[in-house]
């Protein structure tokens, strides 16, 4: 029986991270997790309840009343809950991406969350996506990919994705908001986006799926051949 590993995929927003992720669980039949999802479920908890994010009592006791978690779907696809419903669609909106990266800037929130997702790899066979997890998450993780592409290639894509889901947003919006939660995954003081030496690092901003896919599988190949 061929052993298992955990996959760390790290990298800026709408780098399409959470799609390699799948196609790289799917493939190998390994569990996704979404930990950006878990940041927006919180994220929504906040904004549905008028949390003050700056104020870190009240969300230290906001956190009491959040649990989040995930369940299949009739696709048998993986969906964060909170508080044991479903938020799949309620998260991706612009009001939380707006939001999101101040939230998950905060300690409180990254201990529980970090907490949660390193219970969840503890088997192996876990592929998880978001900003720290080669870092912080997995820091033993047997394969970690950074992923990266141009900003105005991940500004058309994220533009894209919302249009289709018939949003009304701009490209001048996406644009910002990008920049926005960029500037502060980098600089944040606790777990900021960052690489160590043994990441591999993919752009794709000129790589179609097919062919970063393919690029991935033969990473994990190597990977998976070393333990």
């Amino acid at each position: 029986m061929q052993k298992k590993i955990n996959i760390a995929i790290d990298g800026y927003s709408s780098c399409g991270k959470g799609t390699l992720a799948k196609a790289l669980a799917k493939s190998l039949g390994y569990v996704f997790i979404d930990s950006g999802a878990m940041y927006r479920a919180v994220t929504l908890f906040m904004l549905r309840e008028g949390v003050d994010v700056n104020d870190e009592d009240a969300v230290s006791l906001a956190m009491e009343r959040v649990v989040v978690g995930f369940e299949k779907n009739a696709e048998q696809q993986s969906e964060v809950t909170l508080n044991g419903v479903s938020v799949e669609s309620e998260i991706r909106n612009i009001e939380v991406a707006s939001k999101v990266s101040e939230v998950a800037k905060i300690a409180v929130v990254r201990t529980k969350m970090v907490a949660l997702q390193q219970a969840i790899g503890l088997n192996k066979g876990v592929v998880m996506d978001g900003r720290d997890i080669g870092t912080v998450v997995f820091p033993d993780a047997e394969l970690k990919i950074f992923m990266t592409a141009s900003q105005d290639v991940r500004a058309q894509r994220r533009f894209a994705e919302l249009l289709a889901k018939g949003d009304d947003v701009t490209l001048e919006d996406i644009a910002k908001n990008l920049e926005h939660r960029d500037t502060i995954d980098a600089n944040r003081e606790n777990s900021p986006l960052t690489m160590t030496s043994d990441y591999r690092v993919l752009d794709n901003s000129h790589l179609d799926r097919d062919a970063q896919f393919a690029l991935a599988m033969d990473w994990v190949e190597t990977a998976i051949q070393g333990v």
